[in-house]
């Protein structure tokens, strides 16, 4: 499912123990965008239930040194049995353009067929416009902007993509 990483990367489903490790790369990567109620917003998206409950359907991938170079949290809809979500996706920048997104992509496309998954779903804020040419990219469709999708201010551009063709 990983063949694609670069040498010296490896991939697992992440653990409980990983979640303070996810924590805190998060305001690196993402340079401090929006600031502190940015970094306040990313830490609320990733609670410690993702690390606890889906597991199986996320992945981590780490540098042979161990520290932490990509990770993927998605899971498979429990009110849709078509659809599965990738609900947040880091990549140290300094793997950004060397294919690690697109190969967690694939592997949790790959996932979601073997359950029996049609659509992948997800989101991303409209100001981040790297997130929203990469899943173009890939072939996701996107929505127009959906105010306060999150909450009042917090406004999203929806994603899916069908694996069926």
């Amino acid at each position: 499912m990983f063949d694609d990483l670069p040498v010296g990367l490896t991939a697992r489903h992440p653990s409980d123990a990983d979640h303070p490790r996810i924590l805190a790369v998060l305001d690196a990567w993402w340079g401090g965008f929006k600031g502190e109620a940015g970094s306040v917003e990313r830490a609320l998206l990733l609670p410690r239930l993702y690390f606890q409950h889906f597991t199986t359907t996320s992945f981590l991938v780490e540098r042979d040194s161990a520290e932490i170079a990509a990770f993927l949290v998605g899971f498979l809809s429990q009110t849709d049995p078509d659809a599965a979500y990738v609900h947040f996706v880091g990549v140290d920048p300094a793997l950004h353009g060397h294919g690690v997104a697109r190969t967690l992509y694939n592997a949790f496309f790959a996932l979601a067929r073997t359950h029996g998954r049609r659509y992948v779903h997800c989101i991303t804020s409209p100001e981040n416009t790297g997130s929203r040419a990469f899943h173009t990219r890939l072939g996701f469709r996107a929505s127009g902007v959906r105010p306060d999708y999150d909450g009042p201010g917090l406004d999203r551009v929806a994603f899916t993509i069908d694996l069926s063709g």
